[in-house]
Parts: C-alpha cells; structure tokens; sequence
C-alpha cells in the first residue's frame, strides 16, 4: 500500500511539474502544428488501462488524415508531417500525456498503452502487462523502444509487472531522459513506427 501511495504521489509531482515547466514549449508545438497542418492540435485515442479498462490517451497529433479512393487512411509514412517526424523523434508528442497521468489513467511509468483491437491476441502471460497502470515510459522503451520485437517488449513489460518499485520507476525515469536525448529506437526498421502486433 505504501507504494502504490508513493508511486502515485511521484507522478503528481513530476507530471504537475512537467506541465508548468513545459507549458511555453506545448503552446509552440500547438501553434506549430495548428500552422503546418491545419485540423486538431490533440488526438484522442481509446486505449487500454489498468485491468485492460479503455480510457481516451491524449497525444500531440504527428499525421494528416490523409485518404486512398477507396476512404482507408494511407500507411503511416505517407501521413506522417515533417513537425510529426520531429515531434516522435523528440518524444514531444507524448507530453500531453501527462494529462492522463493527473487524471489517474497513466502512470509516468508502465507498459505502453498498445491498441484496443490487440486484446484479444495477447497469450495469458503477455496480458499480464495490464495488471498495472500503463506508462509514458518503461522498461521496455529504455531497453529498446521499437527497436525491440513484440515478443522482446512484452516480456520486458511482465518483467517489470513483477518487479516494479518505487526505485525502479526512479531509475526508468533517469534512463528515458538519456534515450530521449540518444534519440534510439524511435522507429522498427522499414516502419514509421512499429508494424502492427498480430498475435
């Protein structure tokens, strides 16, 4: 119980921190973004929470909705703006997040929230990474981000599931700030992120 109280209690602070701190640089990326591409500023996305529980991730939006003939969204490389390339590269776009850390939803650290249509393709161990709240980092994303395969991620998420701490999430939070500025893993090979999880 003490944990939990503390672990909540480190991502108050850091994340009410963060938004103060940051609040002249989420203002320009709104202007930017509002400027170059025109539409929202901010992308609702239901995702999985604790327990597996759908919640709406807030993000800065990085792609055009852009369309074939047909009304399919083009492959996200196609849809990606030169701003969006630089705000993944920079892991700005996940700042709005902190927002759902505040309200409960997120924690700073946990498995990344995936999408919802993935529940269903998980194995009863890899399903586990929901017994936690999910995170704007991990453990997997400062051992490889998308450089990793699914397999690779998912176990590095159970890992942490069994072994999280109040001095790990500290340490993970160090560590996340040295890859940000390494700028590693950020897309799979041949992908503008990571290529869809099929089970």
């Amino acid at each position: 119980m003490r944990s939990v109280i503390a672990k909540r209690a480190l991502d108050i602070g850091v994340a009410l921190a963060f938004l103060i701190l940051f609040s002249p640089v989420l203002a320009l990326i709104a202007a930017l973004i509002k400027v170059t591409s025109g539409g929202p500023v901010l992308i609702r996305q239901v995702r999985p929470g604790l327990g597996a529980r759908p919640y709406r991730l807030i993000k800065f939006r990085t792609m055009k909705d852009v369309r074939d003939s047909s009304g399919n969204l083009l492959p996200d490389e196609q849809r990606l703006t030169r701003l969006g390339c630089f705000l993944r590269r920079t892991s700005l776009d996940e700042l709005p997040e902190l927002i759902n850390v505040l309200k409960g939803e997120m924690s700073l650290v946990g498995p990344r929230p995936l999408l919802m249509r993935y529940l269903d393709r998980y194995t009863p161990e890899q399903a586990r990474r929901h017994e936690v709240k999910p995170g704007i980092t991990g453990w997997a994303q400062i051992s490889g981000r998308n450089a990793l395969t699914w397999e690779e991620k998912f176990k590095l998420d159970v890992w942490y599931v069994d072994h999280r701490s109040f001095w790990l999430d500290a340490k993970i939070l160090l560590l996340t700030v040295w890859k940000v500025l390494q700028r590693e893993g950020i897309n799979q090979p041949g992908h503008a992120t990571m290529e869809e999880f099929r089970g």
